[in-house]
């Protein structure tokens, strides 16, 4: 944070040391002063030291300016806003949709007095707390975040938005005669889910809101208020055909509203209020939770949003490209590794063309550098020797920047004794499963969490109300839905789509080198497995899911596809070693209730990989024991993630198989009862070891590189 004040320079420069190098910054500090300014996300060592500093640079490009230093804040922090209710009472606990809600929530209306109470902080995450309480935090004045002059925290919270949008471009041709921000605003959005229920599975699905008759119905350019309805349409619009062609055909498309919801009044620059889906209603909540229903979701709003902008400055647009896939690494000699990938197309968007790319890379345990730009889709680099070196992709054009690539890893080990593939195939993220009956309905996290992009702050709990007439009756107890809020607190750890590198830790440290590439650049014969002796496919939680409802696309993430099982087989068959982990391995082809189980597929992992499965859910302590067998590995027990957390997904599922044929045996057994969790197998020819719980969620670095120094001896 910093000042504004006559004569700020308009070119601040900031340098961010992180454990990926030094990100600098140039900032305008005639704009924003007062108030915190985001710059990103960073990772830093614990502790003070050297690359853990922000410096800011009294240079500028312009004489006579003033630069100005507050304050810097790392992390987002707990809450520090102390509470208390007010004297003149508290509001009734009733839905907003009741007409009594009108006269509670009415700040000056004469309430039940309550006892004193000392003031408290709430205790939780401030990414947790309301707007009410973050516009205190970010210092804005108190005529913005609290309206009602402290007496009612639940109206300041809805009511301050609007205020703040105000605020923002306070001096600006916006909203030239406020005093604020000087920060220039084009539109606001609001973004919402609505309450209602129906029990038949029909979706409520997406509204729309603006007001237009505020203000005399102008803006101060003139311009007509109907403006946030041309906003509303196009954003509208884009959210509804997006999400019929890629998942639902039968989205709603609830209508328009021209009505006076503060958030939509009070902004004097166009605004839209979302309505997305109704978070109460299992039919809408089926496709909410599922993060690949939340990016389509996400970046239809960003291009509706770029529409109406693009309308307003007459001007065309470009839309950024997709992530970016089939990306491979291998060694060209002992020191040099090649990168490739691949653009993706985007069937809904033509503009989304990739023209170029960034390639970040990560040496050992620091963060990523800033990015090498690169004209194709090639990238040829140096790695140091003993290091893990990791390295994303995006996709640039004049739209901007991509979503990041999945990370791929590449080591080379002193006096190596090897090189190792290793292969990502858990590429999945999904929604938890669900169930669907006449009278109950709802989600079985206990059997499958489904599996977050990167982490979800959104999960509070697991559901517990499963009967669909419960009705609403406080937010105590809240109906159909209703749900435990023990993880209110915590980010839940998802699919980080970094596993080569935690992977290649383990087996640099076992003394071979390793190189990675995904499972598509395999399928699509882009990566020869027998260029290789020793094979690691990466299967985490991957099995066939649905979306939504079901039935409308295919099911996606299925552990083997056929390519893939032809891709093992040949391999198998030329005397290659293979590694193999994920929790559904034996379930994904013999039991899981979305597909039916093929000869071909159980063929394939009885016939090539040598188990076969005997249950899935087999285990829940998340320990793993290795056993006596023909085939001996060191006695050890390893502790896998059991239970949900921020450092790795959950294993809340894993198989139980066994060995299909004579010379393959049972090497690990689940601690708890005995169940097989891993088989391995000697042949003739080749060699396979089949893990029913995923490598990467071993819980210590320690015993992964326990596990994958037996493993790989095993081979040899």
């Amino acid at each position: 944070s910093y000042q504004t004040v006559k004569n700020s320079t308009n070119r601040a420069v900031y340098t961010v040391f992180h454990q990926g190098g030094a990100t600098r910054f140039a900032v305008n500090q005639q704009m924003g002063g007062d108030t915190w300014i985001y710059l990103g996300h960073f990772k830093f060592e614990k502790g003070k030291n050297d690359t853990g500093k922000i410096v800011l640079s009294n240079r500028s490009n312009k004489a006579g300016q003033i630069i100005t230093a507050d304050a810097v804040k790392i992390g987002g922090g707990y809450g520090n806003i102390a509470r208390t209710p007010s004297e003149k009472g508290v509001s009734p606990n009733v839905k907003s949709s009741d007409n009594i809600a009108a006269t509670v929530n009415d700040p000056h209306g004469d309430l039940p007095a309550t006892t004193h109470h000392l003031y408290e902080i709430s205790g939780y995450p401030r990414f947790t707390e309301g707007a009410r309480y973050w516009m205190q935090w970010a210092g804005f004045p108190d005529s913005i975040y609290s309206p009602s002059k402290g007496i009612n925290d639940y109206t300041d919270d809805y009511r301050s938005r609007g205020y703040w949008v105000n605020y923002l471009a306070g001096g600006t041709a916006a909203n030239s005669k406020q005093q604020g921000l000087n920060i220039p605003v084009d539109m606001a959005f609001a973004f919402h889910s609505d309450a209602g229920t129906t029990l038949n599975d029909s979706i409520i699905g997406t509204l729309g809101i603006f007001q237009t008759h505020a203000y005399d119905g102008i803006y101060e350019n003139k311009a007509s208020r109907y403006r946030a309805r041309d906003l509303t349409d196009l954003v509208q619009s884009s959210i509804v055909n997006d999400v019929r062609r890629l998942y639902e055909p039968n989205w709603s498309r609830r209508g328009m509203w021209n009505q006076s919801y503060h958030e939509a009044t009070t902004p004097k620059v166009p605004t839209m209020l979302l309505e997305l889906l109704s978070h109460q209603n299992f039919a809408d909540m089926r496709y909410g939770l599922d993060p690949r229903f939340r990016f389509t979701v996400s970046r239809a709003i960003y291009k509706g949003i770029l529409r109406f902008i693009s309308s307003q400055y007459k001007t065309g647009y470009v839309v950024q490209p997709l992530p970016v896939d089939h990306m491979r690494i291998r060694y060209l000699n002992e020191q040099e590794v090649e990168l490739q990938w691949s653009p993706v197309d985007d069937p809904l968007e033509p503009s989304a063309q990739a023209e170029s790319y960034l390639v970040y890379t990560r040496i050992g345990e620091g963060g990523f550098d800033n990015g090498t730009l690169v004209p194709g889709n090639t990238y040829r680099t140096s790695i140091p020797e003993g290091v893990v070196c990791s390295f994303k992709v995006t996709a640039l054009n004049k739209g901007g920047e991509s979503f990041p690539s999945e990370t791929l890893s590449a080591g080379r080990a002193t006096q190596s004794k090897g090189t190792v593939l290793v292969v990502n195939g858990f590429d999945r993220i999904s929604a938890p499963a669900d169930f669907v009956a006449d009278s109950i309905a709802g989600f079985l996290d206990e059997q499958d969490h489904g599996v977050p992009y990167l982490t979800d702050i959104s999960y509070i709990g697991r559901m517990k109300e499963f009967r669909r007439v419960i009705p609403w009756m406080d937010d105590d107890a809240s109906g159909f839905g209703d749900s435990y809020a023990n993880y209110e607190t915590m980010v839940i750890a998802g699919n980080s789509f970094d596993y080569p590198s935690i992977h290649g830790a383990a087996i640099l440290k076992a003394g071979y080198s390793f190189v990675s590439g995904s499972n598509e650049s395999v399928e699509n014969e882009q990566v020869q497995l027998n260029d290789y002796h020793y094979v690691d496919l990466i299967l985490g939680k991957q099995c066939q899911t649905k979306m939504g409802r079901g039935g409308i696309t295919p099911l996606q993430f299925k552990t083997f596809s056929d390519r893939m099982q032809d891709a093992l087989s040949a391999y198998c068959n030329k005397g290659g070693s293979l590694l193999v982990s994920g929790a559904y391995v034996g379930t994904d082809l013999w039991d899981n209730t979305l597909a039916s189980s093929q000869e071909k597929d159980r063929r394939f992992a009885t016939e090539v990989l040598k188990y076969k499965w005997r249950v899935n859910r087999a285990a829940t302590t998340g320990k793993v024991k290795s056993v006596v067998a023909p085939i001996e590995f060191s006695p050890q027990t390893y502790h896998y993630f059991n239970e949900l957390n921020s450092e790795s997904y959950i294993v809340e599922s894993p198989d139980a198989i066994e060995p299909s044929v004579a010379d393959a045996y049972t090497v690990f057994r689940y601690s708890e009862n005995n169940l097989s969790a891993g088989i391995a197998y000697k042949g003739a020819t080749y060699k396979t070891c089949v893990l029913g719980f995923p490598f990467e969620s071993i819980r210590t670095a320690g015993e992964r590189e326990q596990l994958m120094n037996e493993i790989l001896h095993f081979f040899e």
